[in-house]
């Protein structure tokens, strides 16, 4: 007999004590390599947004169970179905769904810190960057492999992020960096080797969670709002429109077809 939904999302995602005031958010998918499923993105925000109200709280770490980060979105499933909030319907409806979600990310009160190890692809990278501070190890492998097949990412960070330049490179290669790259280009805040970063992390959010969260929710928002007063976040929006004209492209449609098979091919490519 299959188990109730809510006891699998549940499952999907871990949390644990840290520290004194930090929680670990572990995606828990180790045997499809942390892929994110609709439920697995409902639960990941749902915690997220208890830790808001929880006052023992003050600081969360996403990080990946077993080998990666996470390998992206779980192009095996339906991501819309079931999704964890209303997103308006028609061309585009799954981009509107992803970016609603990870702003909502950017508009929690407490801080939210990425710990990337193994590979960020894809949606994971979309995810990595909705968090606050993102931390990588050295030889982690980060890449958005979807544009060379499929279309331009679903939550679209890259130019606003990084920059006219790199975002121009990630988008027309797709190619894989490593941490080092990815503090360079400003997709991360540090890297490091990969058997200190799980203490390196953690050392940062104790020093985070020892601001009172009234005065780190302030602090937070001040660069949240300054960076939408420059028009960053409107900028991450109107990419939307793309990402759904690009499904009406004749080679993006062959990809439907049998999207595993062209990522793995793509992915495979890289490497």
């Amino acid at each position: 007999m299959a188990t109730s939904p809510k006891h699998n999302a549940n499952e999907l995602v871990e949390v644990t004590t840290a520290a004194s005031g930090v929680r670990y958010v572990t995606l828990n998918r180790p045997d499809k390599r942390n892929a994110i499923s609709t439920p697995m993105r409902a639960r990941l925000l749902e915690v997220l947004a208890d830790h808001d109200h929880d006052a023992d709280v003050r600081v969360s770490i996403v990080r990946g169970a077993g080998e990666c980060f996470s390998s992206g979105y779980d192009l095996g499933s339906s991501l819309m179905d079931e999704a964890p909030y209303h997103s308006a319907p028609g061309d585009g409806a799954w981009t509107r769904q992803a970016t609603d979600g990870w702003f909502s990310i950017w508009d929690l009160a407490k801080p939210v810190i990425a710990q990337v190890h193994g590979y960020a692809i894809a949606g994971a990278t979309e995810l990595a960057s909705a968090c606050d501070l993102v931390y990588v190890a050295d030889d982690a492998r980060i890449s958005y492999p979807v544009v060379r097949v499929a279309s331009p990412p679903d939550w679209q960070y890259h130019q606003p992020l990084l920059g006219m330049r790199h975002a121009m490179e990630a988008m027309l290669t797709g190619d894989v960096i490593d941490g080092v790259e990815a503090v360079r280009i400003g997709w991360a805040n540090r890297s490091y080797s990969a058997d200190s970063l799980g203490a390196e992390v953690l050392a940062i959010a104790e020093r985070i969670a020892g601001i009172e969260t009234d005065l780190s929710q302030i602090l937070k928002r001040m660069v949240h709002r300054q960076f939408e007063v420059a028009g960053g976040r409107a900028a991450m929006r109107a990419g939307q429109e793309f990402q759904a004209l690009a499904g009406h492209q004749p080679s993006v449609q062959a990809f439907r077809a049998d999207p595993l098979t062209a990522m793995k091919r793509t992915v495979s490519e890289r490497r």
